[in-house]
């Protein structure tokens, strides 16, 4: 045969294998990429586009991976359920997923309070080290389990404002009697020094502080709080959110309905909401420098939590803590885990980044930036 010939007889071989090739793979990857369709609840309003905005972003990394064949539609809080029933939804099958900070729900159980946020314990850079290399995701999902749940990480505030108050809080006094909207944990830790907590969903906070049903409350920071108004009904803006380091977001999805999918979409799931992880924290990073300006200029006046405040907030946590751990077996093996990797990387913060940081921050102060 010449080689003129068996060029020509080649590409006609290959050509007929190349469309059996696609003929044979066109079926194959429908059946790897199955319609599913799930609806996903959020404890968070629409308005929040930040917060909210998470959910969305997750859903469209999903739907985007898998050509429109994995369809997560998300709906704001009361939409399907109110906001502070995601997690019920979820675990019962109403949906197949929600959206939402775990810590909500630790009424329940207080191990739900550890795979957001508790008081004084990490920052958000802190918390996802912990949990994607220091094991935490997998123990937050053995408890997860038990709670016919499946937990992961989709969303980071960084650390929390103080919230606003109707008056100066300068002592520890000052906390007696208060009555306040804060999150999740904090709240039981915070009656210890006569706070008197109170669980109020995003959305119904604003009227509360108008109509003086509560004295106090905090959301997330400035970004949130300017579009929420608190400034023009409380205008003392406290900080640090002590509470709040480095709050994680969840999508918790059905236990059962997480086992079903394909690997193929457990990973998918899996990396868009890493995805939706690391954009929150940009977008907060970016938002909240201009809405802070803005709240001030708004009439917010900016106080820092007195030291004898923090260290007395400080004991009342760590007194929670060890009353809880004596009685929970499940909240004390995550605390374990989370006290000590605290302890190293607050001592590895403190070198290269904190150094940094605050020259920077001095450079900053001196109007040399």
């Amino acid at each position: 045969m010449d080689r003129r010939s068996f060029i020509k007889r080649a590409g006609v071989t290959g050509a007929g294998a190349a469309a059996a090739v696609t003929t044979l793979a066109a079926p194959a990857i429908a059946q790897s990429l199955p319609k599913i369709s799930w609806r996903c609840t959020s404890s968070f309003p629409k308005a929040l586009d930040t917060i909210y905005g998470a959910a969305e972003t997750m859903a469209k990394y999903v739907r985007e991976s898998t050509d429109g064949n994995f369809e997560i539609q998300t709906f704001a809080a009361g939409e399907l359920v109110p906001g502070l029933q995601a997690a019920d939804a979820a675990a019962a099958g109403t949906v197949e997923c929600c959206h939402t900070a775990s810590y909500y729900f630790w009424g329940k159980d207080p191990t739900y309070a550890l795979a957001t946020a508790v008081p004084f314990m990490l920052n958000d850079r802190q918390m996802n080290a912990w949990l994607y290399y220091g094991g935490g995701q997998d123990l937050l999902n053995e408890f997860y389990a038990t709670q016919g749940l499946y937990g992961l990480a989709a969303g980071n505030t960084g650390a929390q404002m103080g919230g606003w108050y109707r008056k100066e809080i300068n002592t520890v006094d000052d906390l007696k009697g208060l009555k306040m909207r804060i999150g999740g944990f904090a709240g039981k830790v915070m009656e210890r020094l006569g706070l008197v907590p109170q669980q109020i969903a995003g959305g119904d906070i604003y009227p509360a502080l108008e109509k003086g049903t509560i004295d106090a409350a905090e959301w997330v920071g400035p970004y949130d709080d300017e579009k929420l108004g608190f400034y023009k009904v409380a205008k003392y803006y406290y900080y640090p959110g002590f509470w709040e380091g480095g709050p994680t977001l969840h999508t918790l999805v059905n236990l059962a309905k997480w086992n079903e999918l394909p690997k193929s979409y457990q990973a998918v799931l899996t990396s868009a909401c890493e995805a939706a992880n690391c954009d929150m924290m940009a977008s907060y990073d970016y938002k909240n420098p201009g809405a802070l300006k803005k709240l001030v200029a708004g009439g917010a006046v900016l106080r820092p939590f007195s030291q004898e405040i923090l260290s007395a907030c400080f004991d009342a946590a760590n007194a929670t803590y060890a009353e809880i751990t004596a009685s929970n077996a499940g909240f004390k093996k995550i605390y374990d885990s989370q006290t000590a990797f605290r302890k190293d990387a607050y001592l590895w913060a403190q070198i290269s980044e904190y150094t940094f940081d605050t020259f920077m921050m001095i450079q900053q102060r001196s109007g040399k930036l």
